[in-house]
């Protein structure tokens, strides 16, 4: 087996320089991505811009090589989930190294595989690439991927795009082909407020959600039990959940409002929009109607909160051939969580997930990124240039 390499202190300080920006969803990630733009700049390369909005956040995509053909997409998002409530052992936005380990918000999930992409862009540039490397970093993606589209969009409209992307989500350097959808909603029941001793001229929201949640819960264990089934997952079915729940004001009042939220986490061909209708179809026929004869005011509404479509990679397909090659795999594999490429799949740019760090470590306090990983991050990024300069990979 290969030795791995120490980390290159360029790459170490790219990661201190992203760790620092705080891009927690709810802020605004432009300090990073102007960072990133003027950093480029200095290397000779131009960046495009595609903001949220508010043009509060960005998304960034540059190209480094030959501006005629494509080549390979290296992706990640640049906000990271937040630290309320969480202890760490050190300050979140500083990386600290203890015990051949990177400790940081977002050191796993996912600036370590943007920082060692970037810290390579002045490799890259060195040599005479035959096709090229594009950076694509986007926001959102903590929060239901709402960035990225903006992105394709643009990439849509111009006469070269990327032949295939790598995703560099935590997969510890494994080549990961295939994750589950996801499509999560909010439901409002409407009641009609009354005193609970006239509880029966009222309409309970709470307990008229109660029954959608219990349809729910029903049809999770109906996946469960009838599938479709994939056996390469950890969980091998679509999965149903709901997780927020809030509604009424006192015990003595009936309640005139409740709110929920739900998702569906769906295999690669899975329906989550039947799914979804089967849900909606339920509440209208089979509750409201008895809701509406004391109200016709009342009933259900819902609103989407976030949603981002599977990925299932051909086995053969050519960016996988050459992400194995690049990571010495012979094998693949699947992940329950979801990412960004099933976006750029969908967008006609086939791609993988493959990043340093463990998804095991992503979102907890005192996150970290061993420094193996990221000499195997490194080794990837060096096989990636001796293969882009060759003109290996199409």
């Amino acid at each position: 087996m290969n030795e791995i390499p120490p980390v290159h202190s360029d790459v170490r300080t790219m990661i201190e320089r992203l760790i620092a920006f705080d891009t927690t969803s709810r802020n605004s990630n432009l300090e990073l991505i102007h960072y990133v733009r003027d950093y480029l700049r200095d290397l000779g390369v131009d960046s495009h811009l595609t903001f949220d909005d508010e043009h509060r956040k960005a998304n960034l995509y540059a190209t480094l090589g030959p501006q005629d053909r494509g080549g390979i997409a290296l992706s990640g998002h640049t906000d990271v989930v937040p630290v309320d409530g969480q202890e760490w052992s050190s300050n979140p936005w500083r990386v600290s190294e203890r015990d051949g380990r990177l400790y940081g918000r977002g050191t796993s999930d996912m600036k370590t595989f943007i920082a060692v992409a970037l810290a390579y862009a002045p490799r890259f540039l060195d040599r005479d690439l035959a096709r090229p490397i594009h950076y694509c970093l986007s926001y959102d993606e903590e929060v239901g991927c709402r960035g990225v589209p903006r992105m394709l969009a643009f990439l849509a409209r111009q006469p070269i795009r990327p032949v295939g992307c790598i995703v560099g989500e935590p997969t510890g350097m494994k080549v990961i082909i295939g994750h589950k959808g996801k499509l999560s909603y909010r439901c409002r029941a409407h009641g009609l407020e009354c005193h609970s001793s006239l509880a029966p001229k009222g309409v309970n929201a709470i307990q008229a959600a109660a029954r959608v949640i219990v349809h729910l819960e029903e049809m999770a264990a109906r996946k469960a039990a009838e599938g479709p089934f994939d056996e390469d997952y950890d969980i091998p079915h679509t999965t149903v959940h709901c997780g927020v729940i809030q509604g009424g004001t006192a015990l003595n009042i009936v309640p005139a409002d409740c709110a929920f939220e739900f998702e569906f986490r769906c295999l690669p061909g899975d329906d989550a929009a039947a799914l979804l209708a089967e849900i909606q179809d339920y509440a209208h026929r089979e509750i409201e109607p008895a809701m509406k004869r004391i109200a016709p005011e009342t009933g259900f509404t819902w609103e989407e909160v976030s949603s981002h479509p599977g990925l299932d990679t051909p086995p053969e397909a050519e960016i996988v051939t050459l992400v194995k090659a690049l990571t010495g795999a012979n094998a693949t594999g699947k992940v329950a969580f979801g990412t960004e490429a099933g976006l750029f799949d969908e967008s006609g740019i086939p791609a993988v997930v493959c990043g340093p760090g463990s998804i095991e470590q992503a979102h907890k306090p005192d996150e970290y990124i061993t420094l193996e990983q990221v000499a195997l991050c490194q080794r990837f990024m060096d096989r990636l240039l001796d293969r882009l300069a060759s003109d290996t990979a199409s």
